[in-house]
C-alpha cells in the first residue's frame, strides 16, 4: 500500500475555492450540524439510531465532496463539533481506513491533552502507510513519550513511510543517544538480512548528534 503525502488539511476557505457548488452547499449543512451539535452537548442525538447528523456526514463525504478533499472535510467537522474522545474513538474503531486517517488528522486542533495517544498507538500497530502517516503529526510530536516517539521513528522506517512525515523530528531526534543506538541496530539487522537500509534511516541518524537544543519533549520516567 502506498503512504499518503503528508500534505496539511486544507481550510474551509481553500475547501471553498476547490469544491463545486453542490459539495459546498453539502458542507455548509453538515458543518452547521456540527456546530449545533457542539452547542448542545448535553442534548440526546436527532435521529432514531443514536448518531447525531454530522456524524452520517462524516462518513459521506468523500462521496459528496471527493476523496481527495474527504480528509480535510472530516477534521473540519471533528473541530466544529467539538469532538470529545469519546466519539473519536467510536468514529475510529468503527471507521473505514479513510475515517480514521481523519480523526488522526484532527487531533492537533482538538484540546485533548494526551488522552487520545491510545488512537495514535493503535495506528502506529498497524502496517497502513497512511495511517502511520497520519499519526506521526504534531499530537505524536507533542504527546508521545521518549520510548513510543522512537518507536514511531523506527515503524516509518521500517514500513517505508519517508521520514520527513515525521513531525518535528529534528528537535526530538537531537542528542538522543537511544534513538541512534536503535537505528544502528536496525541498519545491522537489514545488513545481515541481506536487505538495503532505509536512506531516511542515515538522516535521522545525523540528526541523532548532540545539538546546543535539546528536545524539549516528554522526558521519560525514572
Amino acid at each position: 500500500m502506498t503512504h499518503t503525502p503528508k500534505n496539511p488539511s486544507l481550510t474551509r476557505e481553500e475547501l471553498d475555492t476547490l469544491l463545486g457548488g453542490a459539495a459546498r452547499a453539502w458542507l455548509d449543512e453538515a458543518l452547521a450540524e456540527a456546530a449545533h451539535a457542539a452547542s448542545h452537548l448535553d442534548t440526546a442525538p436527532a435521529d432514531g439510531y443514536g448518531v447525531p447528523p454530522w456524524e452520517l456526514r462524516y462518513a459521506a463525504a468523500g462521496r459528496h465532496c471527493g476523496l481527495e478533499h474527504a480528509d480535510s472535510v472530516r477534521a473540519l467537522l471533528l473541530v466544529e463539533a467539538r469532538a470529545g474522545l469519546p466519539v473519536l474513538t467510536r468514529l475510529y474503531e468503527q471507521g473505514t481506513a479513510a475515517e480514521r486517517r481523519a480523526v488522526l488528522l484532527a487531533l492537533p486542533a482538538l484540546d485533548l491533552g494526551p488522552a487520545a495517544l491510545p488512537l495514535v498507538e493503535d495506528a502506529l500497530r498497524t502496517n497502513d502507510t497512511t495511517l502511520v502517516t497520519a499519526a506521526v503529526g504534531p499530537y505524536a510530536a507533542a504527546h508521545l513519550d521518549p520510548h513510543g516517539w522512537r518507536h514511531a521513528v523506527l515503524k516509518c522506517l521500517f514500513t517505508g513511510v519517508p521520514v520527513e512525515a515525521v513531525d518535528d523530528l529534528a528537535r526530538r531526534s537531537r542528542g538522543d543517544a537511544e534513538l541512534a543506538r536503535m537505528l544502528g541496530d536496525f541498519a545491522s539487522e537489514r545488513i545481515a538480512a541481506g536487505r538495503p537500509v532505509p536512506a531516511g534511516l542515515h538522516h535521522v541518524l545525523a540528526l541523532t548528534a548532540p545539538g546546543p537544543a535539546a528536545s524539549t519533549a516528554p522526558t521519560e520516567e525514572t
